[in-house]
C-alpha cells in the first residue's frame, strides 16, 4: 500500500465519515459521542482549518484523516489543535505517523506556532508512543480527564509539539 497525503474534498465525504466513526464508536481516544453522516461529516471536515485524508495510492480508499484547527481564539490564536483517524483494518501500518506529521507541515504553512492535543487518554499507549518519538511534550495529567464509552473515568496526558 502507498500511501498518500492530500486535502480533504467533498467526495471523501462518507468515506472519512465513517474512518471517523469508528474512532468514536470505540469510544476511547475521542471526546465526540455523535457520529457523523455523509452531510454533517463534510460540514464537519470543511469547517476545519485544514482537513488531511490519507489515501492508497493504488486504489484510491481513503484509510485515514486529520482535522487541524485552532485551539483557542485570539492571543492563543496561534495554538492549533488537531485530531486523527485510522481505519480499523490498517491500523499498525504507520499511517497515524504519517498523517501527524503531514499535520505539523501543514499547522506551519497555516500559521500555527504550537500544536496543542488536550486529551490523550493515557491507555492509548500507540498514540503516547507516537508522540513520544516525534518530539512532543507531556504538560502533566489530568486525573479522570476523560469518560470512556463504558462509564469509566481514565487520565488523559495534553501534549505540545512547537511548530
Amino acid at each position: 500500500m502507498q500511501i498518500e497525503i492530500r486535502q480533504y474534498e467533498q467526495r471523501d465525504a462518507a468515506q472519512a465519515a465513517e474512518i471517523w466513526n469508528e474512532v468514536v464508536e470505540d469510544g476511547k481516544a475521542f471526546p465526540q459521542m455523535e457520529k457523523l453522516d455523509e452531510v454533517t461529516g463534510h460540514a464537519f471536515f470543511t469547517e476545519q482549518t485544514y482537513t488531511g485524508v490519507a489515501y492508497d495510492a493504488a486504489t484510491g480508499e481513503l484509510v485515514g484523516l486529520y482535522i487541524l484547527h485552532p485551539n483557542n481564539v485570539g492571543r492563543c490564536g496561534h495554538i492549533c489543535n488537531a485530531s486523527y483517524a485510522v481505519k480499523k483494518t490498517v491500523r499498525g501500518q504507520h499511517i497515524g505517523e504519517k498523517l501527524v506529521k503531514h499535520c505539523i507541515a501543514q499547522g506551519k504553512i497555516c500559521g500555527f506556532r504550537v500544536l496543542q492535543f488536550n486529551a490523550v487518554v493515557k491507555s492509548n499507549k500507540g498514540a503516547l508512543a507516537l508522540y513520544k518519538k516525534l518530539g512532543f511534550t507531556q504538560l502533566g495529567v489530568i486525573p479522570g480527564g476523560f469518560l470512556n464509552k463504558d462509564g469509566e473515568y481514565e487520565d488523559i496526558i495534553p501534549h505540545y509539539h512547537v511548530l
